[in-house]
């Protein structure tokens, strides 16, 4: 009996220990918007670092929006890391983002601190990049067309079927590009350029940078995404060459959420504050990513675009970030762009 008793309090000794936070496994889960080269090379650094066991999903930004959403009565994510800031900034108007200052925020660039002060804290900015339109040069001279040098030339009856854009509800490198339109030419003009395009769009695709792989394989001609997308094919030797758009471009900051409510808080900003480091920043590099990193100290790659050689527009982060411009301008995408027929 005494031996009994004696096995029974230990178990329940050591389930006690074993449900004690400060005994726990730590974890993370961590939802990643850029490319999977670049969130396998995070995680791994996170875990050898820190020790803390990481699930890792990717998907596009606007895919990982939706998700958050969903779930925001039961989160199931602590970090989204990365993709464009509009639907971060979405994500801290509707609270469903928690506010957090790292140790490490004055060390970054005015822009990235500025994206995390128009979200009361919650999101920050973790790189920056323009947008571009790409395209296979071998391809183009093989159909004899022109290269493209303007958004407008976009539209024009000879690159029928050439295009490959993604669709701006699922991704938001092409909701950028929207909201790029329209800040450059004004909504009905853009909308009327987006459905004269609508002809010559071969697919509108579920991530922003799939249309430039798909340039590189030569599954369509012209590719639109960011431009260090653009990079990576060309560093990888496909025969992609890079426009800046006369009439100027738009241009992302990347941006990293903790989720609100996150089951693993401690370790999300464990993971915060390591995303921001500069050296962790700089080994971008090693997925071939090719934005600019937020963290004043990191250096950027060679082969990375000069954004202060670029015609940039003055993108409105706060109104094209908000979630009642977001909705307005998607629905009419959705009105009339995306319903015309193929």
């Amino acid at each position: 009996m005494k031996k009994q008793i004696t096995f029974i309090v230990g178990g329940l000794a050591a389930a006690w220990l074993a449900g004690t936070p400060a005994l726990a496994a730590e974890k993370l889960t961590l939802y990643c918007s850029p490319q999977i080269e670049w969130c396998n090379l995070m995680v791994e650094a996170f875990e050898k670092e820190t020790g803390i066991d990481v699930a890792m999903t990717r998907k596009s930004s606007g895919e990982t929006f939706a998700q958050i959403k969903a779930e925001a009565r039961n989160p199931k994510g602590d970090v989204w890391w990365g993709g464009t800031g509009d639907p971060h900034l979405q994500a801290a108007e509707e609270g469903l983002t928690e506010e957090y200052t790292s140790p490490v925020f004055d060390k970054l660039h005015p822009w990235a601190q500025n994206q995390a002060k128009s979200a009361s804290m919650k999101t920050v900015g973790i790189y920056a990049g323009a947008l571009g339109i790409g395209y296979n040069k071998e391809l183009l001279a093989a159909k004899g067309l022109p290269a493209p040098e303007s958004w407008a030339d976009l539209a024009k009856p000879e690159y029928k079927g050439e295009v490959q854009i993604a669709n701006p509800n699922s991704s938001g490198t092409s909701y950028t590009t929207l909201a790029t339109l329209v800040q450059i030419m004004g909504e009905d003009e853009a909308f009327d350029l987006m459905k004269a395009m609508h002809k010559n769009v071969n697919q509108y695709t579920k991530s922003g940078s799939a249309p430039i792989k798909a340039a590189a394989r030569g599954e369509t001609t012209i590719g639109i995404t960011f431009m260090h997308d653009m990079v990576t094919q060309v560093v990888n030797g496909f025969p992609i060459e890079i426009v800046a758009p006369t009439e100027g471009t738009g241009y992302e900051i990347g941006s990293m959420s903790i989720i609100k409510n996150a089951r693993n808080m401690e370790s999300a900003k464990k993971f915060y504050d390591f995303a921001l480091n500069a050296d962790i920043q700089t080994r971008a590099r090693e997925a071939k990513a090719y934005q600019v990193p937020s963290n004043s100290g990191a250096t950027p790659p060679d082969e990375s675009p000069d954004l202060t050689k670029l015609k940039l527009i003055d993108y409105d982060f706060a109104k094209y970030g908000s979630s009642a411009e977001r909705k307005r301008l998607l629905k009419r995408w959705d009105d009339e762009v995306g319903s015309l027929p193929r």
